[in-house]
């Protein structure tokens, strides 16, 4: 299979990621947050508009006047009194969106196609003009009809924006659904195209991996995948689709810097990181039953797609519980400096295995009886 050759994140914690309940970052963590994600290597930060509060139009200010190496993009509403407010903020490029679907136009502004491009069109130019990086989205994407997508993004391409965006608000999209969408779209369009996809229905990674198979140029991403109700997907877990396939697609980001990121950001927002976070969780790389443990031990390409010292990580192999196998109870005692005959090995395991079903056991009671056994 191959994929495109361009790719590139566009990382909006400091936008959608503060519209995450648990979020209300101070300017301080904000600050924290953009040179973290910049020293990660991402090309793109978007922050929240400026006309959201006065404080996140001083934080974005601030933020523009960084000197940092990614691109700061706001993202506002497509009116002009929020264009100029953005061209003042000092940002290379604006995020303009503008609601298309028939549910979301019937609720939020009345407006046909027609007047939705009238105004885009008066927005882009004075945003161009004052040299700012343009793009546009249609939000609600996937519940806009297909034809009508590709009226607006062919006005919008007509303009000479940088790209257009492709917006799977409420999370309804299948993976699927949204290659093909994208592929259409990059049919019909010169411009570079970026995606953004909610996680209401769990598909927001691969969404937003089958958007870039289909054509997409640049992906938003979040620390986590925080964002308006369940997030969108992870840069953690965009990290580890990517290097799936092949780590040297990835391989100019500063990819062991994702577990400070996380822990920092889970702190920030008063949460953990959940268990099944690619790459971060505590058990990312841990291995329990006796079959996988085994061949792990051989070989840890065998049940690891990912290798963990590559995020600056370690593997795990447990050996506390009722479902050890005699290989990892070995390997424990090779560990502690001991050495145990594999009739040794299997009676210990046979040991655990019974103390297990009884009650919880902790590493120290394991090492305890690999020293007995080995007597």
């Amino acid at each position: 299979m191959s994929f495109p050759d361009r790719f590139y994140f566009v990382e909006t914690t400091l936008r959608e990621g503060e519209q995450f309940a648990g979020a209300r970052f101070t300017s301080e963590q904000r600050v924290a947050i953009a040179d973290a994600v910049d020293a990660f290597g991402v090309e793109y930060i978007e922050l929240t508009s400026p006309a959201a509060s006065p404080q996140s139009a001083r934080d974005l200010a601030m933020i523009a006047r960084r000197g940092l190496k990614a691109r700061i993009l706001t993202h506002i509403r497509c009116h002009m009194d929020d264009a100029r407010l953005a061209v003042e903020s000092g940002v290379n490029g604006a995020n303009l969106l503008f609601a298309t679907s028939e549910q979301l136009r019937q609720v939020s502004h009345g407006r046909t196609l027609d007047e939705i491009i009238e105004r885009a069109v008066e927005v882009i130019e004075y945003l161009k003009s004052h040299g700012l990086e343009v793009r546009f989205s249609c939000e609600d994407s996937f519940r806009t009809p297909l034809p009508d997508l590709i009226r607006v993004y062919k006005a919008i391409d007509s303009l000479g924006v940088k790209r257009i965006g492709l917006a799977d608000t409420v999370g309804v999209a299948s993976p699927r659904e949204v290659y093909n969408v994208l592929a259409a779209i990059r049919a019909e369009v010169s411009c570079d195209i970026e995606f953004h996809g909610h996680n209401d229905s769990g598909c927001a990674i691969a969404n937003a991996f089958c958007a870039w198979e289909g054509g997409a140029t640049h992906i938003d991403v979040t620390v986590l995948g925080i964002g308006e109700r369940n997030g969108i997907a992870s840069l953690g877990g965009m990290i580890a689709r990517l290097a799936a396939i092949d780590p040297a697609l990835v391989s100019r980001y500063n990819v062991e810097m994702l577990n400070e990121i996380d822990q920092m950001v889970a702190e920030m927002v008063g949460m953990t990181i959940p268990f099944n976070s690619c790459i971060t969780s505590p058990t990312a790389f841990t291995h329990k039953a006796g079959m996988h443990t085994k061949a792990v031990l051989a070989d840890p390409r065998s049940y690891e797609i990912l290798d963990p010292s590559m995020f600056g990580r370690t593997r795990t192999v447990a050996v506390a519980h009722r479902l050890v196998g005699w290989h990892a109870i070995a390997e424990r005692a090779r560990e502690l400096g001991i050495y145990l005959s594999e009739t040794q090995a299997r009676a210990a395991a046979a040991r655990i295995k019974a103390l297990g079903d009884e009650h919880d056991i902790d590493g120290t009671t394991v090492d305890e009886l690999l020293y007995e056994y080995a007597e």
